[in-house]
């Protein structure tokens, strides 16, 4: 089981924010693996193949912590995910209500 320091190593590493989404986290990685890929790089050595060793860890410990991350699906969380559907919602469709 990763700990904090694991994952924050692995998120400094691709350069994500403390905030990502799954998509972010992605490409942040395909950016970061461009660099050092062998079929891509500009260089082939031994510290980059170590490095895209590193990239690829650390991507899979992101995306296994993702996906064991529990989401919540209550009102106040989605509308927290997406604010301009809420603010829509409440003050475009619901602006008569109560009157």
């Amino acid at each position: 089981m990763p700990v904090f320091d694991e994952i924050d190593n692995a998120r400094k590493l691709l350069g994500i924010a403390e905030f990502a989404s799954l998509k972010e986290i992605k490409q942040a990685y395909r950016k970061k693996a461009f660099s050092y890929h062998p079929d891509k790089a500009e260089r082939q050595d031994a510290e980059s193949e170590e490095m895209m060793k590193n990239i690829n860890q650390a991507y899979k410990l992101l995306v296994e912590y993702c996906s064991r991350f529990k989401f919540s699906f209550r009102e106040e969380d989605v509308d927290r995910a997406y604010p301009d559907e809420a603010y829509t919602r409440k003050y475009v469709y619901g602006w008569f209500d109560g009157m």
